[in-house]
């Protein structure tokens, strides 16, 4: 019989040519335990998933009475679900008027999706325009709007009339023109090595989608639910999306995302024609039942005022000479080393 390890390699489709292959047995609090009872202090957090933390008892506990409840019942849209409305009208609560609707989904890529579809209805224009270097999902949508040219090459045609500016170049905004339904962007670029806003780059974007009509989307995938030290990383800029895609550690480890904008703007969904968005999964209501919790206990704590600290925490601690720059904002940070080598060996080393 095969180990967990062979099966893994040759029954489940791979993403990467050399996984980790850490084999989890549990995990609790901070830290990965695999099956030879080794622990793993875990600085991924699920690549930012994992709010509360692994198996956190209030995102367990929301999740178990749940399921005493029930699980999935219906499409999206057509039951009214407890942790659905509830979770929407809490997210309400706590964005600004012009971010009243949430369009619930299973994942990140699927918010995005949505959100490009939303903003050609909307405007009645084709072209998206995102970032250099930008990531926002490996769907045939999402991709098409990917910034980087070696993961998309293998799979082109993509969608057409998808263009870019260059992160923190103001220069090239004037790429956004009046055939712009959108610009999508990340207050925080992520794959390209968490690279932030500069010399009020993001209002800049905002100024320049406010002359043309073109709607702002925020990708709000890694940042959302306090990961910069705000409920949402728009905040740190003093600007608001006209659709904001979340995901991630909105589900503090269970799978959901949402797409969110004006009850005027998410309505165009629903006529002409009708059911002009659907999902089965979409707001799974176990999924809604984790996200509720989590984003009550981030309300009603002072977690999120942390983040500050911490953040300097590791600034003041990550002082080496073999350290080129630490990059990022709140808990989403990245070190970049000096000399590629040395990552591989700092990686393998750390597991």
């Amino acid at each position: 019989m095969s180990n967990a390890k062979d099966i893994f390699k040759q029954h489940q489709a791979q993403t990467f040519p050399y996984p980790s292959c850490l084999e989890v047995e549990s995990s609790q609090g901070s830290y990965i335990t695999d099956v030879k009872g080794k622990q793993y202090l875990d600085f991924v957090a699920g690549v930012s998933a994992c709010t509360l933390g692994h198996s956190n008892p209030i995102i367990l506990n929301a999740v178990k009475s749940q399921l005493d409840k029930y699980t999935h019942v219906m499409v999206y849209g057509e039951y009214v679900q407890t942790p659905q409305y509830k979770l929407a009208k809490l997210l309400a609560d706590n964005l600004p008027k012009s971010l009243s609707t949430t369009y619930f989904t299973n994942s990140g890529t699927e918010a995005i999706e949505g959100a490009m579809k939303l903003a050609k209805r909307a405007t009645g224009r084709s072209e998206i325009i995102s970032c250099k270097d930008s990531y926002h999902g490996s769907t045939q949508g999402a991709l098409s709007i990917m910034g980087n040219e070696e993961h998309k090459a293998k799979y082109r045609p993509l969608l057409p009339h998808c263009n870019q500016i260059i992160y923190n170049d103001v220069e090239s905004l004037k790429n956004i023109t009046e055939q712009t339904a959108a610009v999508v962007i990340e207050p925080v670029q992520g794959a390209s090595g968490f690279m932030t806003p500069k010399n009020n780059f993001l209002q800049k974007v905002r100024e320049k989608c406010n002359e043309t009509g073109t709607l702002l989307i925020f990708d709000e995938i890694q940042t959302c639910y306090g990961r910069l030290g705000t409920l949402f990383g728009f905040e740190k800029y003093n600007i608001t999306p006209d659709i904001l895609c979340i995901a991630k550690g909105m589900g503090a480890g269970m799978p959901i995302g949402a797409f969110i904008a004006s009850w005027e703007l998410m309505n165009l969904l629903t006529f002409k024609p009708k059911l002009g968005h659907i999902t089965t999964f979409g707001g799974h209501p176990v999924s809604c039942a984790a996200s509720l919790a989590c984003l009550e206990y981030l309300l009603s704590s002072d977690i999120m005022q942390q983040v500050a600290k911490k953040e300097q925490l590791f600034r003041k601690h990550l002082n080496h000479p073999k350290i080129k720059e630490i990059r990022g904002n709140g808990l989403m940070l990245a070190i970049e080393f000096d000399d590629e080598d040395l990552v591989q060996k700092v990686v393998e080393q750390s597991l």
